[in-house]
């Protein structure tokens, strides 16, 4: 232990580049390889970083490990040590470029140094003294998230904002308020039905896992929290028997990460405003994998491409929720809150957190939301997209029988594989990450591209040149 101790503090304060770094692991981890067979041997040495085989260290290391974790996932065997900008590098000193991003978290990219700096001053001033008082951050923060959103021209009544530790939290803090709001208009408790949509995601705790209609998630949990309804993503004629006057809330993704990167259409959207403001539901647009700019604009539903055609106001929240990009890997999410619909209804003790707001999350967060909110990082998100769809386009020509569809808006975006061959997505996945490459699955048999938001001109022209190997490498050349 001491000697992983040592390896990984050394890896992490290097100076020099970290391929010159030679990992000191524990002996009796080295004593347990042995000489690799032969066939191993010869695929290893035609790939740039094959996966560590059966014998190595690095699975001896996670075998050590895997029996006290409860394995609520299944991971492949690279065990990453350090990143920087868009790079992770695992314990064989394999590099890679991440355009997963920590699912979407690290928009500016692995241990920016700025934000280094920043978690290093506050953790020496002060990391935690509880909501029992005031601290220097909470508000600030709180009032850049409402000044930028307004600045940005999205969610117009934004005034208030909860700080919490998760996007799971940020949609549970969602949830009550609107059953609070829908409790106050009608007391007898009728109001506090819950609208959702099937492909989504909000999260893993009850209440948020009560809106995430899938049966995989919720069949070994049932029964969910009562009161949940499901509709169809972008089904406008539905909208009238699914949103009722018994309906409280209404939560739903601008784009469907999860589930597939599925796009909301303007019409769908401003559908929802109306129905919503017809019955006194609180319409919730969760932003928590989309919102911080990914689309190439502070908040997704304030995208020029969602407004309406016919001219009509477009359509926006009564509560955003946040997290991810928001905290850069430091744990922290948000619920920001109209002052018309929602503020009102909320008074002290309703609801409160033990970790939520603290000065060391809140301080990196107002830092990285100033950086976010950026105009030129907002059009090298534009750029960088134009320049992957370009890439994406031309691949699905060359395998016309292999991509379906390419969807998505500025860095979140999906490359759904055919029917035919959806099966292979996780064989895909390896390939490219044994060239060098990191990306993940969304949905059913859909690519996930969700990179950091600093990735260059550069880095994108070699993610493209790689999965196009990986491509070869799975489908065959074509």
């Amino acid at each position: 232990m001491a000697a992983l101790r040592v390896s990984s503090r050394r890896l992490l304060l290097a100076r020099s580049p970290v391929s010159r770094f030679e990992s000191s692991l524990p002996r009796r981890f080295a004593s347990t390889s042995q000489a690799p067979q032969d066939g191993k041997a010869k695929k290893d040495a035609s790939l740039p970083n094959p996966d560590p085989s059966a014998d190595s260290v690095t699975v001896a290391f996670i075998n050590d490990r895997a029996p006290f974790m409860v394995p609520t996932y299944v991971r492949p065997a690279p065990t990453m040590l350090k990143g920087k900008g868009c790079y992770l590098w695992d314990m064989e000193n394999h590099r890679y470029l991440d355009l997963t991003a920590g699912i979407a978290v690290n928009s500016l990219g692995h241990c920016d140094p700025e934000i280094s700096k920043i978690i290093s001053e506050q953790a020496e001033t002060l990391i935690h003294a509880s909501n029992l008082y005031h601290n220097a951050w909470t508000g600030a923060l709180s009032k850049l998230l409402v000044t930028e959103t307004l600045k940005s021209g999205a969610m117009r009544d934004a005034s208030q904002v909860f700080i919490s530790n998760s996007g799971t939290e940020a949609n549970e803090a969602a949830i009550k308020f609107a059953r609070k709001v829908g409790r106050s208009l009608d007391p007898s408790g009728a109001k506090h039905e819950f609208v959702s949509f099937h492909n989504s995601f909000h999260g893993r705790s009850m209440g948020a896992l009560s809106a995430t209609p899938n049966p995989k998630y919720q069949t070994p949990f049932s029964p969910m929290v009562p009161g949940f309804k499901y509709g169809t993503y972008n089904d406008i004629e539905q909208l009238p028997s699914l949103i009722t006057e018994n309906t409280c809330g209404v939560i739903v993704e601008p784009i469907q990460g999860e589930g597939g990167v599925n796009t909301a259409t303007p019409e769908f959207l401003t559908a929802l405003r109306k129905r919503c403001d017809e019955v006194n539901a609180v319409l919730i647009f969760d932003e928590i994998q989309c919102g911080l700019s990914r689309t190439g604009s502070f908040w997704a539903h304030a995208h020029s491409s969602l407004a309406p055609a016919n001219g009509e106001q477009a359509a926006h929240p009564d509560i955003i929720t946040t997290a991810k990009a928001l905290g850069n890997g430091i744990p922290i999410g948000a619920t920001i809150v109209s002052s018309k619909t929602v503020a009102p209804y909320i008074k002290t003790g309703d609801h409160g957190t033990t970790f939520g707001g603290n000065p060391l999350a809140c301080r990196v967060a107002h830092h990285i939301v100033e950086r976010l909110a950026s105009p030129e990082l907002q059009a090298a998100v534009d750029a960088r997209s134009a320049q992957f769809v370009s890439g994406f386009q031309e691949l699905q020509k060359n395998f016309p029988d292999t991509i379906a569809e390419i969807r998505g808006r500025g860095l979140i975006l999906g490359v759904q594989l055919s029917d035919a061959v959806k099966s292979k997505a996780s064989d895909l996945i390896t390939a490219a990450r044994e060239r060098g490459l990191l990306i993940i699955t969304a949905g059913d048999g859909c690519l996930r591209f969700v990179p950091p938001l600093t990735i260059t001109e550069d880095q994108v022209e070699t993610a493209l040149g790689i999965l196009e190997k990986a491509f070869e490498a799975t489908f065959g050349k074509p």
